[in-house]
């Protein structure tokens, strides 16, 4: 007994993750250098580089990003259970991206995505709702395929490139969304269906981890239990958190959506009703003054 907790793994021994603390860096830095150096050459004095609302849903998302992808949640979610690889990717594709993009000030995403050069043709063609919900749809599966999986877990350079492409497919399929300029939103019924659509589509996946009768992902079968979860129940807990807790999520945001939508066109027509009102009034007025004029 002694001799097998001696060789059993630590799911909470701590692991440097010095490619995670350079990505971090570098989206603090880029913050930093927009808001003291680009945004005071080209925001124009009087106006706010930011709002309070921007600097903290910035604040938000990079904490989310670090504590996603670094000790402890990166190394259970890689060594030990799946079912925290798929909490760890519902942040990174679902909640860091949209949080991103609304920290984003309009000025600055005018300068990186309208600038007509080609890159920003590019950048917007593939932020095109149909073909960012394909690509990022089509990777989203594609990272579930056993044998990349596998190659993740062998290559630590393959596993963040992985992670760095799931995260940039993640921002181009929220723009239609969540973009900070209003021209690369679609209509909100428009966002309502492609996040519906959002929501169906992964329900292959998470079915298939569900209801799989053997192990689908052989390194999560290492002959360790951490925390007392055998390899089945953990992938159907992966598959469960795949469908219920993202598609819940999803609808959430539509729901919200549609309650803002209704109440305004709701604000509209009580606002159009009083006018038509006064107008029948006012001509039923000049209609009985023509009529005596005329008696």
């Amino acid at each position: 007994m002694t001799k097998l907790l001696a060789v059993s793994p630590d799911p909470w021994r701590w692991q440097a993750h010095p490619e995670v603390w350079f990505l971090v860096a570098a989206v603090i830095a880029f913050g930093w250098w927009a808001i003291r150096v680009i945004g005071p050459r080209v925001v124009p004095a009087g106006e706010p580089i930011t709002t309070s609302f921007q600097r903290r849903v910035f604040s938000v998302a990079t904490v989310l990003l670090l504590v996603s992808a670094d000790w402890p949640v990166h190394d259970i979610a890689e060594e030990h259970l799946y079912a925290v690889h798929m909490v760890q990717h519902l942040v990174i594709t679902f909640i860091v991206p949209p949080l991103f993009l609304l920290a984003t000030p309009a000025w600055l995403a005018r300068l990186l995505i309208l600038d007509e050069g080609r890159g920003s043709r590019i950048l917007r063609r593939m932020a095109h709702p149909v073909v960012a919900g394909v690509l990022f749809n089509g990777l989203t599966a594609l990272t579930h395929w056993s044998g990349v999986v596998q190659w993740s877990f062998d290559s630590g350079a393959f596993h963040y490139g992985v992670h760095l492409a799931l995260f940039l497919s993640a921002l181009l399929m929220w723009v239609p969304v969540a973009a900070p300029l209003p021209e690369l939103r679609i209509s909100v019924p428009g966002q309502m269906i492609y996040l519906f659509l959002m929501s169906v589509i992964p329900t292959i996946p998470a079915a298939w981890l569900t209801f799989a009768e053997g192990t689908v992902y052989r390194h999560y079968d290492d002959g360790y239990e951490a925390f007392g979860v055998t390899v089945r129940s953990d992938q159907q807990a992966a598959g469960l958190i795949m469908k219920l807790l993202g598609g819940f999520y999803l609808w959430g945001i539509i729901i919200v959506k549609f309650i803002g939508y209704s109440r305004i066109h709701h604000r509209e027509n009580q606002q159009m009703r009083p006018a038509e009102g006064r107008h029948l009034t006012l001509r039923r007025k000049t209609d009985g003054a023509v009529d005596s004029t005329g008696d």
